[in-house]
């Protein structure tokens, strides 16, 4: 599936943290949306693209999972985390010759590896995710506050949610600096105001 392009919705803001070069549009702003299950990552990436006027990167898992009818095997991990990557990379390109500000990512590389440690107890996947994620202007940690809810293969349980965030925090500390990390809470209207405002933040 290619990146997603919002329906029309706001225009996007100016990032200054985003590169350019001279007599080029500046490279779009990437906005990771990581969190455990059922936090919203996927209504919450669309929502914000809509509002912002950017493009959306969906899942390459979900789409491996519907593919295959299981869940990718440990030695298939590193695929996972390459083709999203890959995804993201030509989101931005996009994003750039459309004159797009905004680009945001549903479940980045990071989460690849964080579930190959959980599920399989391979970290070999963390310095890959660790390097790519400084990549990104901004990145939203959704917190579990949502009600957990079943969705077939990619749904592990709501007893996995805590560990997934405690290896989120602990990963996030050492990718990425402070201030371009925001933890969203909320529910249905205050949790998009609540990420509306962290991105806008950063714009300014």
């Amino acid at each position: 599936m290619a990146p997603q392009a919002a329906p029309a919705g706001r225009a996007g803001r100016g990032m200054s943290m985003a590169t350019s070069v001279p007599g080029m549009p500046p490279m779009a702003a990437l906005v990771a949306l990581v969190g455990a299950e059922s936090t919203g990552k996927t209504t919450l990436a669309w929502q914000l693209a809509e509002h912002f006027g950017g493009l959306w990167v969906p899942e390459y898992l979900r789409e491996f999972c519907d593919a295959h009818g299981r869940t990718p095997a440990r030695n298939e991990q590193a695929h996972i985390l390459q083709s999203q990557a890959a995804r993201e990379d030509a989101a931005r390109q996009r994003a750039q010759a459309q004159g797009l500000h905004w680009v945001f990512c549903d479940a980045p590389p990071l989460m690849t590896a964080v579930y190959s440690e959980l599920v399989f107890g391979d970290t070999s996947l963390y310095a890959a995710a660790r390097h790519r994620h400084r990549r990104y202007a901004l990145t939203l940690l959704l917190e579990n506050d949502l009600p957990w809810q079943a969705d077939g293969l990619q749904r592990d349980g709501p007893q996995v949610r805590e560990p997934v965030l405690a290896l989120l925090e602990r990963q996030l500390r050492g990718a990425i600096i402070a201030d371009t990390l925001v933890r969203i809470g909320g529910q249905g209207a205050h949790r998009l105001r609540n990420a509306v405002q962290a991105v806008a933040s950063m714009a300014e």
